[in-house]
Parts: C-alpha cells; sequence; structure tokens
C-alpha cells in the first residue's frame, strides 16, 4: 500500500511476506518445545565399537548356526549337526570335562572357562541363536560370543 503524493497508480506486484514469516516462526516455536517432550530416552552409554580379532584357544567350542531351507534350526558343533538335547549333553560334559583336566573345581577360575563362538548365519531368525545362547548358558557355558566379519575396510579404517 502506498500513501503520499506522486508515483505510480499501477498496482503493488510484490508478495506480502510477512504472514508467512509470522506462521513459521509460531511453528518454529511450537516444535521447539514439543520435540523434547515427545523424545524421550532413557540415558545409557553405549559401548565403543572396535574390531578385535577372536583368540582361539583348543578348549573353546565353535558353533554353527543356520536355518533349513524348510526353517527349522541346524545346530553344528564343529561339523557334527547336533539337536538342543546333544548340544546340551555335549556343552556339559565338555565343561566337566574341563574342569576334571584342572583337578577340580577348587582349582578351576575365570580364566580357565572354555567360551561358546556362534557362527550364524545372516538369514538365520533369532529364535535360533537365542536358543543356542540359552541351551550353551543352562550348561554353564558363561561366555558365550559371536563371530562376524566386519564390513569391507574397516579394519583398515581402524588401524590408521
Amino acid at each position: 500500500m502506498s500513501a503520499g503524493p506522486g508515483g505510480d497508480d499501477a498496482p503493488m506486484s510484490d508478495i506480502n511476506t510477512t504472514p508467512l514469516v509470522d506462521v513459521m516462526l509460531v511453528l518454529l516455536i511450537i516444535f521447539l518445545i514439543a520435540i523434547p517432550v515427545v523424545i524421550q530416552t532413557v540415558d545409557v552409554k553405549l559401548p565403543e565399537v572396535r574390531h578385535d580379532p577372536t583368540t582361539t584357544k583348543p578348549e573353546n567350542v565353535s558353533l554353527s548356526v543356520k536355518a533349513s531351507p524348510n526353517g527349522a534350526c541346524e545346530v553344528y558343533w564343529n561339523l557334527t549337526q547336533v539337536n538342543s538335547q546333544e548340544l546340551l549333553d555335549r556343552a556339559v560334559a565338555k565343561l566337566k570335562a574341563e574342569i576334571d583336566k584342572k583337578g577340580g573345581l577348587e582349582n578351576f577360575t575365570a580364566e580357565d572357562m572354555p567360551e561358546a563362538h556362534i557362527r550364524g548365519d545372516v538369514n538365520t531368525p533369532y529364535r535360533c541363536i537365542g536358543g543356542t545362547i540359552y541351551t550353551m548358558q543352562m550348561a554353564g557355558f558363561a561366555r558365550v560370543g559371536f563371530i562376524s566379519e566386519p564390513p569391507a575396510g574397516s579394519f583398515v579404517a581402524q588401524r590408521l
């Protein structure tokens, strides 16, 4: 709107952006207040990601888990396929043999405890891997770990 003498009598063709700016400022204030209310998380410290090469001791147990084409879980102790009862029996026998080799429970320390290393196929349902973990823990294995393949180039990038 122009007021005053002289000038053009032509209509003004500029867009009035004041209402747009007002609406954007109101939305900004609403989102600044609403986002912390909506996003609520428990404050936790996440572990640092690193790649440590696996040190394999002879007493460790190597397990492979995959799903068969019909959806059943297949667990392999080294290269021998076992069912869940055979897995439990072998794990208990392995742990008992390690304890006997050290001369009994009084001579057996946490460092002597064998580990179970699980290699799970990428397409294996978690119920198969979770069942294997549960079975090994029932047998007495306190340390159950996963063998994974780091992404290509990630080990080199961490070394630099």
